[in-house]
């Protein structure tokens, strides 16, 4: 339906067309469309204003290579040496790249959970790697013992982790984690994780497998600033752990953008200063209130303990297939959203159904798209 290549990236396209061409609601992709913290955007300005306008460091200005540091002491109790074992890149996307390029050569496997961001497979192939898929089912979207067995094997080199889980919106418990780390350890895995949204948490609580017994030597922990403080389109992200894996990072990552983004990494020093106390109530309320909107309309809502997102069941609507249900969602709702089979391999069986909304919106936006999603079920 949606072309070659990986269809999580291709429908974006598709579904961001849908929305110009519809003006239908997006609620499809998760970006926010207010801007974070007045304070971070104005210690930008200054850095801008008093000359750090040209190439940073390739490892990260020393001020955000600190912050993240202390950061990292701060929530989770890990000590890093900010000149040795911290890598400050374009977005966490290029922390996650350079990492698979790094760690990963020809033939080699990565354990992936399935559903996934979009990003991960093609990196991986890029590197000349295949995705092997531990499967999460819905509703509880669970990591489990077999589908861990299932996934890893001799070839297996890598185990990419995201927690808070995109498209889920599962913040895997230490159970879970255990699994997890228990595979890396046991097969001798470097630990890939994304915790960009790490403190976008509703339910529950953040726990880095890098926190776990035999871990720290072990784990690349990923994250950034854009969705802690609303900030995406500055792409500040970065990747910590062990020396010799982040040197490794580094070396790939001088020749993808060497460095850059000098005033924002500045900023971003501050802003790791800051809470994101006020941010996460407020995308609680929302996810509450979209939630109750779809039970209204007929979905089955599936819970999310963290991150942008809320998914919900249209089998009781009588829409067994997401993909079709949201090619005509923004021509008979008005609204876009995003059918989670995008994010797997898996076309047919339990995620058929499931569709991916985004609750990281003004309130004036999802007020609007709540409206036309309750005027549509009624006209059902």
């Amino acid at each position: 339906m949606y072309g070659d290549g990986v269809a999580g990236t291709t429908i974006f396209t598709v579904m961001t067309a849908l929305a110009e061409e519809t003006g239908a609601v997006n609620l499809g992709q998760g970006f926010p469309d207010e801007d974070g913290p007045s304070a971070i955007v104005d210690a930008a300005v200054e850095a801008m204003r008093t000359g750090h306008n040209q190439y940073a460091p390739l490892p990260g200005v020393p001020a955000l290579r600190h912050a993240i540091a202390d950061h990292q002491r701060r929530h989770y109790g890990i000590e890093l040496d900010p000149d040795a074992e911290v890598q400050v890149t374009f977005g966490a996307t290029e922390a996650l790249a350079a990492a698979v390029l790094a760690l990963v050569g020809e033939g080699d496997e990565v354990a992936v959970l399935d559903p996934a961001y979009d990003s991960y497979e093609p990196v991986v192939g890029l590197a000349g790697g295949t995705v092997r898929r531990i499967r999460l089912r819905p509703p509880g979207w669970r990591v489990e013992a077999a589908a861990v067995g299932d996934a890893v094997t001799p070839r297996t080199r890598v185990l990419l982790l995201n927690s808070p889980h995109n498209p889920t919106g599962r913040v895997f418990d230490t159970g879970e984690l255990e699994l997890l780390a228990e595979a890396c350890r046991a097969n001798d895995l470097v630990a890939l994780t994304d915790e960009v949204y790490e403190h976008l948490v509703y339910d529950g609580r953040h726990v880095p497998l890098a926190t776990l017994p035999g871990m720290r030597e072990r784990t690349v922990t990923v994250s950034s600033l854009g969705k802690t403080h609303s900030l995406t389109g500055w792409k500040v992200g970065w990747a910590s752990g062990p020396a010799e894996l982040i040197g490794r990072v580094r070396g790939v990552k001088q020749f993808l953008t060497f460095a850059g983004g000098t005033p924002f990494q500045h900023a971003a020093a501050a802003g790791l200063e800051l809470p994101a106390t006020e941010l996460v109530e407020e995308l609680r309320s929302k996810r509450d209130r979209l939630s109750a909107a779809l039970a209204e309309c007929g979905f089955g809502v599936l819970e999310s303990a963290g991150t942008y997102f809320l998914n919900a069941d249209a089998a009781p609507l009588g829409e067994e297939d997401a993909a079709a249900l949201c090619m005509r969602l923004p021509h008979e709702a008005g609204v876009v959203a995003i059918p989670v089979s995008a994010f797997s391999a898996e076309t047919e069986g339990p995620l058929r159904p499931i569709v991916r909304f985004a609750f990281c919106k003004s309130d004036e936006v999802l007020d609007e798209g709540i409206a036309r999603l309750r005027a549509w079920a009624e006209a059902r």
